[in-house]
């Protein structure tokens, strides 16, 4: 094992002694200050992951979501120096972790969180306008094969819990609302201007979104969405997209031929 992976590996476990070779300038004690760094890593990935996931640690109180945090922290070192990112796999983690199972929505929550910073960060794009979008789908020969790209700061978390109104709750200065957690909600998560909205989404929305996001055509996705939710109504779905910017690219199976803003 090489001296920068025992540094690492002794740097998140407290239980290995410090590594060989360290010295310091003023002739202290090695280990004793080896601990003071150890700990200080240590309490800023928790409070990395405390700023991601105010909701998460205000559902299960600060001492355990410190805790909890601690045993993430131990096993998922950051990636990358963007810390902002950090914990990216915190609500996988949170799926496996026992002693959160008396929480079942904790997960979702984390999941719709960690979906707010990512928007927040993704990149910014140009919409395309109303008169464009309504000239591709007027078009027949377009409409077939006509896909739909959406703002990169779009994410779709769907949930068998009502993760948007758990964690609209908290955002509330006032007493919290009484909320059924056991209703199935999906939320739409984006960046309008500056800042991070977080909106409910019928089923077939949902769906929908989803279908466009991952390169279906516009009627692939409407009719999936249709079958997941009969009631589904694919102009009101186009309607919230373009009401919200989030319509940046349209393209047909003719890939030399592009509708852009």
């Amino acid at each position: 094992m090489s001296t920068q992976s025992a540094f690492a590996q002794a740097l998140l476990n407290p239980d290995l002694p410090c590594p060989s070779g360290l010295i310091t300038c003023n002739g202290s004690d090695p280990a004793t200050r080896f601990a003071v760094y150890r700990n200080n890593v240590m309490v800023s990935l928790i409070d990395a992951l405390a700023d991601t996931y105010p909701v998460v640690q205000t559902l299960v109180g600060e001492d355990f979501f410190r805790a909890m945090a601690k045993v993430f922290a131990q096993t998922t070192p950051p990636r990358t120096a963007v810390m902002a990112y950090y914990g990216r796999d915190f609500a996988a983690f949170i799926d496996a972790f026992p002693p959160a199972a008396s929480v079942p929505y904790l997960a979702d929550v984390a999941r719709l969180e960690m979906a707010r910073v990512m928007a927040y960060h993704a990149a910014d794009v140009e919409p395309v306008t109303t008169e464009v979008l309504h000239a591709a789908l007027a078009d027949p020969a377009q409409l077939l094969s006509l896909r739909v790209e959406i703002h990169p700061s779009v994410h779709v978390i769907t949930s068998t819990f009502s993760v948007v109104s758990i964690w609209a709750a908290h955002q509330l200065e006032t007493s919290l609302p009484c909320v059924d957690p056991d209703v199935a909600q999906a939320a739409l998560v984006f960046r309008n201007a500056l800042a991070v909205d977080t909106l409910e989404l019928g089923a077939g929305s949902a769906a929908f979104i989803g279908a466009l996001q991952v390169g279906q055509t516009l009627l692939d996705a409407a009719g999936a969405a249709s079958q997941l939710e009969p009631e589904f109504d694919l102009a009101s779905a186009l309607a919230l997209l373009l009401r919200w910017q989030l319509i940046t690219h349209l393209t047909t199976g003719n890939q030399d031929h592009e509708h852009t803003p």
